[in-house]
């Protein structure tokens, strides 16, 4: 992270510190993007918070959020069919029913890092005998990648190019959240990247239909207690308002170009989010027009059950009903070298935040879990080198 100034930040610790004062309660805050998770770790400030300021993690992280059954669906496409399958870096070691894209590949599967949705279009082009698929996945940000990937691929009349896509829209899974009613928040710090397309207006019905305050926020060091003042000032005030506390790349109505490339490529419909189920309307299937690159229509792929792994916790970490220490695997037998969920491979999961900067917490309760090898149980206070009971 950019240290950015330290003046600035210092003074925004300071006013933070007395606006929490001031509010007299708790106040909790969601950051909805997973690059705000690990800055917020990284930089330590989850230390210098006011003790009445909480935030939690949301469903930000791309790869977390992927259903197991897609995931499960870009296995099989590894193992079952003679395909190239191509997929960013974060995807690689995510664990499904059996086992994981690396470990495909380490048993003579072809499946390759590329660092843009345009390689895949490349490598086809290549590689006429070979059939090429692009592992789609992302919220806004990286959706028009793919639509201009696809739509590159009609031009030049590819016949062995096709996109499993697994995109998600992120104002939809925030309106689940609030209406399941089982996340209480104060406030949302809302994800930059993703408004650099859609635009901040995209997150109006949060402060209009929700009266919560809403506040866009960017990365560096002093951006974000910049924008946590301005929603605990909010709060204190009673105030709900959407801010945009990042107008150096967010604009009220977002990238055009790309919002158009996207709805001329994709169609809203209903797909499976982790942790949270089907989302009606809260992610993108290829249109008609285009479909003639969905991987799962050319190898009639059946999309399975999602099987969550035993134990492991991720959809409630993403909901943010747990944090990572209440997983009795965290730590324990789920690490960034062995990670059992999503949530601790990708570099924007909150389990893999945690771990690297945040080891502190201890599980609150005695807990049980049912896991691949039997029975596992902790108790209060043990820590992170907990004595943990097996029975199988």
């Amino acid at each position: 992270m950019n240290p950015g100034n330290p003046t600035i930040r210092l003074n925004s610790l300071k006013r933070l510190n007395q606006l929490a004062s001031e509010v007299g309660r708790d106040v909790a805050f969601m950051e909805v993007c997973g690059t705000h998770t690990m800055s917020v770790f990284r930089s330590g400030l989850r230390s210098l918070l006011p003790k009445n300021v909480n935030l939690l993690s949301g469903p930000g992280c791309p790869v977390c959020v992927t259903a197991q059954s897609d995931i499960d669906m870009l296995i099989a496409l590894a193992v079952d069919h003679d395909v190239i399958v191509c997929t960013y870096g974060d995807m690689l070691r995510v664990p499904g029913a059996r086992g994981s894209l690396e470990k495909a590949r380490g048993d003579g599967a072809d499946v390759r890092v590329i660092y843009s949705s345009m390689d895949a279009v490349f490598l086809a082009q290549d590689l006429p005998g070979k059939q090429v698929v692009f592992a789609a996945v992302g919220f806004e940000t990286t959706t028009p990648a793919t639509a201009a990937a696809v739509e590159r691929a009609k031009q030049m009349g590819l016949d062995n190019f096709t996109v499993l896509a697994s995109h998600k829209l992120v104002m939809p899974a925030v309106t689940a959240l609030l209406d399941s009613g089982e996340v209480h928040v104060d406030g949302f710090l809302l994800p930059g990247h993703v408004s650099v397309i859609t635009g901040w207006r995209e997150f109006d019905p949060i402060v209009k239909e929700y009266g919560l305050p809403c506040v866009v926020g960017g990365f560096e060091d002093e951006q974000i207690p910049e924008a946590l003042v301005d929603l605990v000032q909010m709060v204190g005030e009673g105030r709900t308002e959407l801010i945009n506390q990042y107008p150096q790349a967010v604009s009220e109505d977002g990238n055009l170009s790309a919002r158009a490339l996207v709805k001329k490529v994709f169609e809203v419909s209903d797909v499976r989010w982790r942790g949270l189920g089907t989302i009606p309307g809260s992610g993108l299937v290829l249109r008609d027009v285009y479909r003639e690159f969905d991987a799962q229509a050319r190898f009639n792929l059946v999309q399975p059950e999602d099987r969550e792994p035993k134990g492991c916790r991720c959809g409630e970490v993403i909901t943010g009903a747990v944090t990572p220490p209440e997983c009795v695997l965290f730590d324990k037998g789920c690490t960034p070298t062995n990670p059992i969920g999503p949530c601790m491979v990708s570099s924007e999961g909150t389990c893999q935040a945690w771990f690297k900067y945040h080891r502190v917490g201890v599980p609150t309760r005695h807990r049980r879990v049912l896991t691949d090898q039997g029975e596992i149980q902790c108790k209060p206070g043990a820590g992170r080198h907990a004595a943990l009971e097996i029975k199988p």
